[in-house]
């Protein structure tokens, strides 16, 4: 939160005319280029001003040169230049200017000038990325979203993996009980601690949600809200309202506590609001909303949906399973998912077994697609997101629907849609060819188990309807990124768009490209969806840690001098380039690279690389191009560089060509964070315009290493 505020603060309060102290936070989702980027350019800006100004860096690799209490007490002014979540609350009191990375690399000394008028932070104000006013940039809500995504995934998976292992090893068939574990066995305590993982998923969903809305205060009311939206008995509902409620508690529990932080307090009172007031008001007015208003529509729901299909049991059978395929895949767990399932469960008594077949059939659709279209498309996915797919492919087998919901959480417009397609696939099919299930449980492990009739339809039933699943996923989510590449290039070109910031440099692996985050989430990022560059390989045999002990005494006259932590020797750098065109070049870096023994396949290392640039041009501008790939086509981490006379045209945002090309490949299997390092000094360095200059006219290969050796 912030205030206006008089004229600009001295920093020190001396009477004497002082040299002005900024400070300066930059970060981009991946923490790749663009963090040290702007960093360096920030930097320089001040530097040509006679202004003092230190920058922290918020990078893959962690938070560098880190602004201290007393850095931000003698401070005149500090610039957030960030596209993702910054804690702003250690800058209160100081005048804080909050834009996007990109404003940080192209006008950084507007930026400059225009902090010395920002308004002050003060206390209260949250941890936010900041509205860029250049950039294109995630909102707040997805931020939030994709944060409990992020936290709720590990649960989800250990949850769902120990309650397969569970049913798979210590199961058996039961008509009256479906596939039960025997009371007071191994097997039984391995499948509760599973469930207690599954019914923390949802708390923990809506907990971080509102966490990164409201901060800390807003973290109980957003878990305890999570757990009363799972918890259908607190509203008289047969199911609880699952990931959904979840969502929709997360986000009422951040903003009523961003809400209530505005309200003026008397000052003896304000020490106690966040830790006492604010989670005890939030948490008792949000449990009555959810429990008196949103709950017994839901409970409606669930009553009005059982009695619709208790109508329809004698309808066409493509119709029926196509509806229950609907239902079980629209939320997973929550009231029309379970209204399905009990509707199927309880027809087994009377001898009606079909209905429950039509939903055993549809049961795993959602985890075996969503795993499905990890594997498909692996650049549209995350690492993490990735490794979820497998553990969701698994716990499809098992009929563990759940599996899904990261998926359907981070991206319900894409995910939801394509989920209930495949499922009114399978239930259709089910239908059609007379499936029936004896037991109340789906997914391949019920046939497996010779609870099923019909196996063979029932398995093509689940296969055809994991494919629609899977095929449409993907294709939606590519047309949701195109759709956000498209919007980041025009907002460009109008001179209001990320400029350099979409840019970020990802590796891809072969056949796919991934985002960070990311992360994470993961996470946002600009014109292209970026891999993290998660997992570099340890240094080979005699590079970062033996080439620089000894740099400083061989630098002179070892011709085979390495720079770069080793990764770039004087075999892998070309002082004239050949190609006039970028896939020609890519194949002759690609042919450097091997000069170094470490490419096993070129081919292969040109074809990903390629595959990176069909994602979103890896040209920087300032006539540079990092062309990158993460491939088993490479055995180790290797670079490489070489100068172009003429330039070649690389789809750069600032329409300069490219003369200076670096490669960088590492294998799939890497393993650490050291390529991570050498790109980031990389790309700090390369904002330094006399460092391009002596690049560009080094006389030869020797020369050129000496000038990349100043990278420290």
């Amino acid at each position: 939160m912030t205030s206006p505020a008089g004229p600009p603060p001295t920093g020190s309060g001396g009477g004497e005319q002082k040299r002005l102290k900024l400070l300066a936070v930059t970060a981009c989702p991946t923490g790749i280029a663009h963090t040290y980027m702007a960093a360096e350019k920030l930097a320089q800006a001040a530097e040509s001003r006679g202004i003092d100004m230190k920058v922290e860096t918020q990078g893959s690799i962690g938070a560098e040169n880190v602004l201290d209490d007393n850095d931000v007490n003698h401070a005149d002014g500090i610039i957030v230049a960030a596209d993702k979540d910054v804690d702003l609350s250690r800058f209160a009191g100081k005048r804080v200017l909050t834009v996007g990375v990109a404003e940080g690399i192209r006008h950084p000394e507007e930026l400059i000038e225009r902090v010395l008028s920002a308004p002050v932070h003060t206390d209260g104000g949250t941890p936010t990325a900041p509205a860029s006013r250049g950039g294109k940039e995630r909102s707040v809500g997805y931020k939030a979203l994709m944060n409990g995504v992020s936290y709720m995934i590990p649960f989800v998976v250990v949850g769902g993996l120990l309650i397969a292992i569970s049913l798979s090893l210590g199961g058996h068939t039961d008509p009256s009980g479906g596939l039960v574990i025997p009371k007071d066995s191994f097997w039984m305590d391995v499948n509760n601690i599973g469930v207690i993982g599954f019914t923390l998923m949802v708390p923990i969903l809506s907990g971080y949600i509102a966490y990164a809305i409201g901060d800390r205060p807003a973290l109980v009311p957003g878990m305890i809200g999570g757990w009363i939206a799972n918890t259908g008995e607190l509203y008289d509902s047969k199911a609880g309202a699952g990931f959904i409620g979840a969502i929709v508690t997360g986000f009422l529990a951040g903003y009523l506590v961003l809400w209530i932080k505005k309200v003026k307090v008397p000052k003896f009172a304000q020490p106690i609001m966040p830790i006492i007031v604010i989670p005890i008001v939030a948490t008792t007015a949000l449990g009555m909303f959810f429990i008196y208003v949103i709950g017994k529509p839901i409970s409606w729901v669930f009553e009005n949906l059982t009695d619709w299909l208790s109508g329809m049991t004698g309808t066409s059978a493509i119709l029926l399973g196509a509806i229950l395929g609907l239902m079980i895949a629209f939320d997973m767990g929550g009231p029309v998912n379970k209204t399905a399932f009990l509707f199927g469960a309880g027809l087994i008594a009377t001898g009606n077994q079909t209905v429950m077949g039509m939903c055993a059939a549809a049961i795993p659709v959602m985890p075996l697609g969503q795993g499905l279209a990890t594997l498909i498309r692996k650049r549209l996915y995350t690492e993490q997101e990735r490794e979820t797919g497998l553990a969701s492919l698994f716990m499809g087998c098992f009929g563990i629907s759940e599996g899904a919901i990261p998926f359907a959480a981070a991206r319900p417009a894409q995910v939801i849609p394509a989920n209930m397609l495949g499922g009114a696939v399978a239930g259709a099919v089910a239908g059609v060819a007379g499936v029936e299930d004896a037991v109340p449980h789906g997914g391949p492990i019920v046939a497996v188990l010779g609870a099923v009739s019909g196996v063979p339809m029932f398995f093509v039933a689940v296969v055809i309807g994991s494919v629609v699943t899977a095929l449409t996923t993907v294709a939606l989510v590519d047309v949701g990124e195109r759709r956000r590449r498209g919007e980041a290039l025009v907002s460009a070109d109008t001179g209001t768009g990320t400029g350099l910031a979409g840019l970020e440099p990802a590796l891809v692996g072969a056949g796919a490209g991934v985002p960070g985050a990311g992360a994470a989430a993961v996470v946002a990022q600009a014109a292209v969806r970026e891999s993290a560059l998660a997992g570099s390989s340890t240094s080979p045999a005699g590079s970062p840690a033996a080439a620089t002990g000894a740099a400083d005494e061989t630098e002179a006259d070892d011709s085979s001098a390495e720079v770069l932590s080793g990764y770039l020797t004087e075999h892998t750098v070309k002082v004239r380039l050949d190609a006039a065109d970028k896939e020609s070049a890519i194949r002759e870096m690609a042919e450097l690279l091997a000069r170094t023994g470490k490419v096993a396949d070129p081919d292969e290392l040109v074809a990903t690389a390629l595959r990176r640039e069909a994602q979103g041009t890896t040209g920087l501008g300032e006539e540079i191009a990092i062309p990158h790939a993460k491939t088993d086509a490479v055995t180790a981490p290797v670079v490489g560089f070489a100068r172009s006379l003429e330039g070649v045209e690389w789809g750069s945002l600032d329409g300069t060509k490219a003369r200076l090309v670096f490669m960088i490949a590492v294998p799939e299997a890497a393993a650490g964070d050291e390529h991570l390092r050498i790109l980031a000094l990389l790309s700090r360095k390369l904002m330094d315009a006399e460092f391009r200059e002596r690049l560009l006219t080094a006389g030869d290969e020797r020369a050129v290493l000496e000038v990349l050796g100043e990278i420290r």
